[in-house]
């Protein structure tokens, strides 16, 4: 294993706690923006409509995609910087 690969993994780590943590606020503020309600529905609340509880997944699933995306693309950039080589 090279070192840029040993040298991700905390970063990675750390990252990746990081966006969950902000992709969880992004989606909050969305949801309260698109329904007006504080919280998301889940999806075995009975009172709820399919459509209303597939959006809610739509939009939390491509928020945390996106947050995911751009923290690894950042701690990987961070590593090779500090290492000189790309750890993927």
């Amino acid at each position: 294993m090279n070192v840029s690969k040993v040298a991700y993994k905390p970063v990675g780590l750390l990252l990746g706690s990081l966006s969950g943590a902000v992709a969880g606020g992004i989606f909050k503020t969305v949801w309260k923006r698109v329904q007006g309600e504080e919280d998301a529905p889940d999806a075995t609340d009975q009172q709820r409509r399919w459509r209303e509880i597939m959006l809610a997944a739509a939009i939390q699933g491509a928020i945390f995609a996106a947050a995911k995306a751009a923290t690894d693309r950042a701690g990987a950039t961070l590593v090779n910087r500090m290492t000189g080589a790309w750890p993927g």
